[in-house]
């Protein structure tokens, strides 16, 4: 399929770029108008963007039925604060209703049921439910368009953050797993960012890798090995010398993989669980260039 944006309807090409551009965090955005009426809604189209200044920018879209704009967007026009609350799993569905369209003049507070409690240098209320609350001032708002479907990003710097001690780990880091937070996905789809769906990658950057076009001809045509496995690879500081090919040799797994009818393959499974169970790269390719010294 091939799009092109000016040939379809904006609401289909919105739920395009929603289904790829994914999973994204959900800016829970607490506000107050003029008059100190607080307002609650959710905008996953957000990330932070800077530690130095910590900016964080999210985008309040114009309606796409009726080109109109939003609460949010209004109120931080006239008051330039707003906290980011994050979206955790225990408040999930109470975020869900925050996305309904009340009238400016109802507390989506009282209408979820979560607890608005003072924020220490910003007029809106925190969610006290949430794990993360960062108060925030407005730098600035970028219109993007002035049609259906347009967004106004608004530039955030975050001048107080609270979190939750229970979601702090031993190291004083969050976990992400005590965090548990929810991210969007297009349509009614929802991801929860805990347990098996996290993955730990560890790649050092500030060294030079191999990279692919130095791995060895077998580990490149291999039909065993991933590409996830050949990104590993790709990823090793320097080749293993040949000289210590001779301390797998020993190993019994090794000697058996030899023994087999088709070694090559037997070494090749052995180095594919190494690198996906132990994530043993420099074992991996050892086991690599020995199948090819075969």
């Amino acid at each position: 399929m091939t799009i092109y944006p000016k040939e379809i309807p904006t609401r289909e090409l919105h739920q395009f770029l929603l289904g790829s551009v994914a999973p994204r965090p959900i800016a829970f955005v607490s506000t107050v108008d003029e008059e100190g009426n607080p307002n609650l809604a959710p905008y996953s189209f957000f990330n932070a963007f800077s530690s130095n200044p910590p900016i964080l920018v999210f985008s309040s879209n114009r309606r796409v039925l009726n080109n109109t704009t939003k609460d949010t967007l209004y109120n931080i026009e006239k008051t330039k604060e707003a906290v980011v609350n994050v979206v955790s799993y225990d408040i999930v569905r109470q975020m869900a209703v925050t996305a309904i369209e009340f009238d400016s003049k109802v507390s989506e507070f009282e209408k979820t049921g979560l607890t608005p409690i003072p924020s220490e240098v910003v007029k809106p209320f925190r969610v006290k439910e949430s794990p993360v609350n960062m108060e925030c001032q407005v730098k600035d708002i970028i219109t993007l368009g002035e049609h259906g479907g347009a967004g106004h990003l608004i530039i955030c710097e975050v001048v107080c953050m609270h979190v939750a001690d229970e979601v702090i780990d031993e190291n004083n880091r969050i976990d992400p797993h005590k965090i548990d937070l929810m991210g969007r996905m297009g349509r009614a789809y929802y991801v929860r960012a805990s347990g098996d769906a996290v993955q730990t990658i560890i790649q050092p950057v500030t060294q030079l890798t191999i990279g692919y076009d130095q791995l060895p001809e077998n580990v490149k045509s291999s039909t065993i090995l991933s590409a996830n496995n050949i990104g590993q690879l790709s990823g090793l500081k320097e080749l293993p010398s040949l000289e210590t090919l001779d301390t797998i040799r020993t190993d019994s797994a090794v000697q058996k993989a030899l023994t087999t009818a088709n070694p090559q393959e037997a070494l090749q499974l052995l180095a594919k669980k190494a690198l996906d169970e132990y994530d043993e790269r420099t074992l991996a390719m050892q086991l690599l260039l020995l199948a090819q010294q075969l």
